[in-house]
């Protein structure tokens, strides 16, 4: 028997949600899928094992996807693991990447608004898939992002 299987979301942990989610908002055009959400109770604590837990959070619909796309969920639990590891190669989900028209340009404004650079820009070519423009940038609370640009 064949499932139907579609990707829904990708989840960043955020220690201060509403600031990271304006970032997002802001400098990567992403549009906020309402309601807000704020969950708490049984189910909750079943499904994360976290006794007594609160989390607060929205859902991020990304840029070049409508309503019904995959979101990035950004959510802020009232117990929290100060383990904080950004490293590119650690074991796990590492980035998210997102395609610019101007890689450049899009390192200056992720500056502006709180983000820095991780790594140097790159121009090479990738044999048989294009012209590659990358940087790893880190968003306000340190989480890896990719700025991309692919030209044939």
């Amino acid at each position: 028997m064949s499932q139907q299987i579609k990707y829904v979301h990708t989840n960043l942990i955020a220690s201060d949600w509403k600031k990271l989610a304006e970032f997002y908002i802001h400098v990567f055009e992403c549009k906020p899928v309402y309601p807000e959400r704020h969950l708490s109770g049984e189910w909750i604590e079943n499904l994360t094992k976290i006794n007594n837990v609160e989390m607060n959070g929205i859902h991020l619909q990304l840029p070049g996807y409508t309503v019904n796309g995959p979101t990035l969920e950004i959510f802020q639990y009232n117990k929290k693991n100060n383990i904080q590891s950004h490293q590119i190669n650690n074991f796990g989900f590492s980035h998210i990447a997102f395609h610019v028209d101007n890689v450049e340009e899009m390192v200056a404004t992720v500056i502006e608004n709180g983000g820095q650079k991780y790594g140097e820009l790159v121009k090479t070519e990738i044999a048989g898939v294009g012209k590659l423009t990358a940087i790893y940038v880190l968003d306000i609370e340190g989480n890896i992002v990719e700025l991309q640009n692919w030209e044939k």
